[in-house]
């Protein structure tokens, strides 16, 4: 897979230089443009279109904000992923990204690592159009932190696809009853790849989990799997376990 290339558009200089120090340990992505407000924004997209794939957008900037390229480029024609980024947790602006063709929309502060699993899973979605993904940015955060306490490293494939099983899972009860014939399909060509692989990818991750996460936080979510005779959950168990843990917490 190539480098998936970035222009970032935000007046917070601190936070690109962070963002772009996180990637430079990344071989998928790379932050290869930046920009401080709206107005540099449209100059890089209009004159440099080709050197990026997605624009990581602030909406609140000096000189023209967020919104201000979003309109620009529906009004050029103009056809990028787009994530856009904002503190400001309102129904109405996150109705107008929208409808003006966001991909994404993340709240500040975010977690490095979720920005780095929505990005590749937007340039990896097939679906035509735009559609903003609406998962709630709490529940995003919780499956991160969880899969990170029970020792499942984010690099791995199988940490994606369970982050995104649960999500699935979450918001859709009745796919437990689909995991092969739904899920892992669902999955595959999501990230395209197999099911096989799919299925593969995450029972790997739940044997690093086993071998290399809490024993306490183990036992707290998986009781008597992990107290009598130590047998790793099947992928199904895992990742409908984990999903009905959030479910009562967030």
């Amino acid at each position: 897979m190539e480098q998936i290339k970035i222009l970032m558009i935000d007046d917070n200089v601190s936070l690109i230089q962070m963002v772009k120090e996180y990637f430079d340990k990344s071989d998928q992505i790379d932050i290869v443009l930046e920009a401080h407000n709206g107005l540099e924004g449209m100059d890089l997209i209009t004159s440099k279109t080709n050197e990026f794939d997605l624009i990581l957008l602030d909406l609140v900037m000096p000189v023209k904000d967020g919104i201000y390229v979003l309109k620009e480029m529906r009004k050029q024609k103009i056809d990028k992923k787009v994530i856009v980024e904002t503190s400001y947790n309102s129904p109405e602006v996150l109705s107008e990204v929208s409808n003006l063709g966001a991909n994404y929309y993340i709240l500040k502060p975010f977690d490095l690592d979720d920005l780095e699993e929505r990005i590749i899973t937007i340039l990896n979605n097939e679906t035509s159009g735009k559609n903003l993904f609406l998962q709630s940015p709490d529940l995003h955060s919780s499956i991160s932190k969880l899969l990170h306490n029970l020792g499942i490293p984010s690099h791995i494939k199988g940490y994606q696809y369970i982050r995104e099983a649960i999500f699935m899972i979450y918001e859709n009860p009745d796919i437990i009853g689909g995991i092969t014939k739904e899920l892992y399909p669902t999955l595959a060509h999501k990230f395209k790849t197999t099911s096989s692989r799919v299925e593969r990818a995450i029972r790997h991750a739940v044997e690093v989990s086993w071998n290399r996460g809490s024993m306490d936080l183990m036992e707290e979510i998986f009781g008597y799997s992990v107290d009598i005779d130590k047998a790793k959950p099947t992928n199904s168990e895992f990742i409908v376990t984990l999903a009905d843990k959030l479910r009562l917490e967030v």
